[in-house]
């Protein structure tokens, strides 16, 4: 593994030097500080075993950069773990611009952090191919595309393919209804109770979704806004911190990571959870936990592909939007081979789900 500073932030402006989180398994790591917007800049490339390595940029705010190296890193191996998963011919990595804590990005600044990530992912060679995540969108994924090629969901008037928001909330939503059937033997969803905790463009699309089904609906977000969206549904509001205590069948994480802690699992009231939500768990051991309590949990790698199963397959010569539905309804089958997997060998559904994703990385080295 090479980590790359280009220049890496001193101590002169605030930051360490030395590297506090180490990176065996990744193929490369890239921190610079962007010359115009003046932001440091990871890129992080966990694996290129399957191909170009694919995965989103993230524009966020830490309190130290070192919080963002270690964020790019979990992600970027996560990214490998859920292309190897879905199938895809695709290897992880990840990309994160780091808003100091206390900063905030006007149009100007935000427009050249975008010019410096295009910079960052073009000096890689190939070796990673960028899209949109949290922080950013289909429309400076095009400002990214003025500095290199190595860049996907493009506006469709651009000749991209668009946001992948629909196509994730659908592979969600096929994880909700393979874990309904292995959990209560149906994959019905009316009369279901769901709490949905976020409803950004994911949560807001699985919301409008499971209502439609005739599914009891608890939701809750950081943003008082999104009352409106849950008034419109009829369903009801709590506060974030007290979503996860509600009884309910499933509850479904679709904000930032690290929501199932160890205090958080012992206070579920549900029979499983199912979200789109990145890096779920707040550490490893949190999956057995879940086990222990009976919980299934789906997870959030192969719940979550439907974003880059689209990326990476409706720009594809061939490939046609009835292709493209098989392949994002495909992930609910992923799921029900992961639950059973996992109570045949006795095993965590995290567990179950890296074999499935180690077998495909095996196959291909």
């Amino acid at each position: 593994m090479s980590i790359t500073h280009a220049p890496a932030p001193s101590p002169s402006n605030g930051v360490h030097a030395a590297l506090p989180v180490e990176a065996p398994d990744h193929e490369r790591v890239l921190i610079t500080r962007g010359p115009r917007s003046g932001l440091t800049i990871i890129v992080a490339v966990h694996s290129t075993a399957l191909g170009q390595a694919l995965g989103g940029a993230r524009v966020w705010h830490y309190e130290h950069w070192t919080d963002a190296l270690a964020d790019a890193l979990r992600l970027s191996q996560a990214m490998t773990l859920k292309n190897a998963a879905a199938g895809l011919a695709r290897g992880g990595g990840k990309s994160v611009v780091c808003i100091p804590a206390g900063e905030t990005l006007d149009e100007a600044r935000r427009h050249d952090a975008m010019l410096d990530l295009g910079d960052a992912v073009e000096s890689l060679g190939g070796a990673y191919m960028t899209a949109e995540d949290v922080g950013t969108s289909a429309e400076l994924m095009s400002v990214v595309h003025e500095r290199t090629e190595h860049v996907c969901g493009l506006p469709a008037d651009e000749g991209g393919v668009g946001e992948p928001a629909d196509a994730t909330a659908a592979g969600v939503h096929a994880g909700i209804l393979a874990t309904l059937d292995h959990v209560f033997g149906s994959s019905d969803v009316a009369g279901r109770h769901f709490v949905i905790a976020g409803l950004g463009q994911v949560g807001g699309r699985l919301a409008r979704a499971l209502a439609a089904g005739g599914a009891r609906l608890t939701v809750a977000d950081v943003h008082e806004g999104k009352r409106a969206l849950a008034d419109e549904l009829g369903a009801e509001w709590v506060s974030p911190a007290d979503a996860h205590r509600v009884e309910a069948d499933l509850f479904v994480p679709c904000g930032l990571g690290g929501v199932l802690t160890p205090e958080v699992v012992q206070e579920l009231r549900v029979r499983a959870v199912v979200g789109a939500a990145n890096n779920q768990l707040a550490e490893r051991d949190v999956a057995r936990m879940l086990r222990g309590r009976g919980i299934a949990w789906a997870p959030d790698f192969v719940v979550n592909a439907g974003g880059v199963v689209y990326l990476d397959l409706a720009s594809a010569p061939g490939i046609g939007q009835e292709e493209l539905d098989r392949r994002i309804a495909g992930i609910g089958d992923v799921v029900r081979a992961v639950h059973r997997d996992a109570d045949a060998a006795g095993i965590t559904t995290l567990e179950a789900a890296e074999r499935l994703a180690a077998a495909r990385l095996d196959a291909a080295r």
